[in-house]
């Protein structure tokens, strides 16, 4: 054992030991998950009470000052005698609460722990993923703005194809983290908690518990999912909540994964052509071969996380597929690995993704070149249309365009040299007549359209409407360990 407590002998996920924040992992901790499982005891308990069943104040207290005291070592002993996690933490739990012990879980089916405190899980972990894509949002947008007028070149089938500018193709990538975001939002909105329902989901034991009063039933549902902090629950369900829930918010995920390898991907081959770079460290290594490398390593690690994210969303569909009847226990050992590391994949990707957007670089000058060794090109009916309306025939001077194109194409291509399709242009007596207009038609804010405004349209009228509701929640500056 070391010095810092790891047993570096035993397995340990990356996500949590190396990428995921402390408080996504702190939601998937045991303690928040056991200390849970009491909390939905305390309230079931007190609902029942007011409700009329014979249990004290005492008994109440018991449990209330005993959330969090929990015997690690007895629950698995516990669970080792009776190979049943929630009866193992019912007897831990009576352990502490010798006058509570009695009315424990009274009532209910493991689900009304298990599955109550994996929906309250589910939501606390969107709420922290919320914030974090609404910063990387308000970085993007701000970004956005910024270089709204800065010319480059835009491409389809990766071919340079005509001009935009850098901050028009920034709200491209804000335009779909902004769906991901909504998307986030009416899965959160959208979470319903599974209630008391008994073992199949018919409140028959609570009926019985009542004496046939279905009204105090309704009404125990009702009670203990407010005290969850639930605005509602599930009138059905069989033994678990619909495992389509597990499903739709994993399809959110992956969405979001996509998004993300998306923009990286654009970031990493930016990189390449050296117009754009992420952040890179004083003493960061690129490669321990080559010195000069500057490797962009932290789009690479979200574009490798997005690729799990995308795939996770495979399990929950086939468990919801499978689940015999009102259930079948062969969800959970699933549901144990996947919905976690779902989790927190997408945290450590908002992670990284803020990092790069805190301190993504622009080289102006390298994209002005790239650019300008293609606009010519681009300009080329600028410049038929300019002789056109100096008396030139339309057909004479796209032969004329054409064959001196081919030849700067090919002294590009063949000796590496750069674009002097202008200087070709100029040194032909045929286009005399707009020599002086010959700049303007090469001129690269003529041809990026309506980009500059479209980036001040979309930010005032979809981006900022939705960053306002996290003003006060966007995360502060991260500084990643690894």
């Amino acid at each position: 054992m070391s010095q810092d407590s790891t047993d570096y002998n035993t397995y340990r996920t990356p996500l949590s030991s190396r990428y995921a924040s402390k408080e996504m992992k702190i939601n998937f901790s045991d303690q928040k998950k056991f200390s849970t499982w009491r909390k939905l005891w305390l309230y079931l308990a007190q609902a029942e009470k007011e409700l009329g069943i014979d249990i004290t104040n005492e008994q109440l207290e018991e449990m209330s000052q005993n959330l969090t005291n929990i015997n690690y070592k007895q629950a698995a002993m516990e669970e080792q005698k009776f190979k049943h996690d929630v009866m193992a933490h019912v007897h831990t739990f009576g352990a502490v609460c010798p006058k509570a012990a009695p009315i424990i879980h009274l009532g209910a089916t493991s689900c009304y722990v298990g599955d109550n405190t994996d929906l309250i899980v589910l939501r606390d972990g969107l709420e922290i993923l919320k914030p974090k894509l609404a910063t990387c949002i308000a970085l993007l947008r701000n970004f956005a703005m910024e270089h709204k007028d800065l010319p480059c070149l835009s491409y389809t089938h990766l071919q340079a194809a005509q001009v935009s500018t850098v901050g028009k193709r920034a709200c491209i990538w804000a335009q779909d983290l902004l769906m991901d975001l909504k998307n986030m939002e009416r899965v959160s909105s959208e979470l319903r908690f599974r209630g008391v329902k008994g073992t199949t989901g018919t409140q028959a034991s609570f009926l019985a518990l009542f004496d046939g009063d279905a009204a105090k039933v309704e009404e125990l549902d009702r009670k203990v999912t407010e005290l969850a902090g639930f605005k509602s629950h599930f009138i059905i369900c069989g033994q678990t909540y619909s495992r389509k829930v597990d499903a739709e918010v994993l399809s959110v995920f992956a969405s979001f994964g996509a998004t993300v390898h998306k923009i990286c991907t654009d970031i990493r081959l930016l990189s390449s052509f050296k117009e754009l770079e992420e952040p890179f460290e004083a003493d960061q290594i690129g490669s321990s071969a080559m010195p000069y490398k500057r490797n962009p390593m932290r789009c690479e690690r979200i574009c490798s996380l997005a690729r799990l994210l995308i795939s996770l969303v495979m399990n929950p569909l086939q468990t919801a597929s499978v689940q015999w009847m009102e259930r079948t226990l062969d969800d959970s050992a699933n549901r144990r690995v996947v919905l976690p590391e779902a989790y927190l994949g997408a945290d450590a990707i908002l992670m990284t993704l803020q990092a790069i957007f805190e301190g993504l670089v622009v080289y102006p000058k390298v994209i002005a070149k790239r650019l300008g060794d293609e606009l010519p090109f681009m300009a080329s009916e600028a410049i038929l249309m300019a002789m056109v309306k100096e008396g030139g025939n339309r057909q004479e001077c796209h032969e004329k365009l054409r064959s001196l194109a081919i030849q700067s194409a090919s002294v590009m291509k063949q000796e590496g040299l750069s674009c002097d399709l202008i200087d070709r242009i100029k040194k032909d007596d045929y286009f005399k007549p707009i020599l002086s207009k010959l700049d303007g038609c090469v001129n690269p804010t003529t041809f990026i359209g309506m980009s500059s405004s479209q980036v001040e349209t979309f930010i005032k009228s979809e981006v900022d409407e939705v960053l306002d509701k996290y003003k006060d929640k966007l995360v502060k500056s991260v500084k990643l360990e690894i």
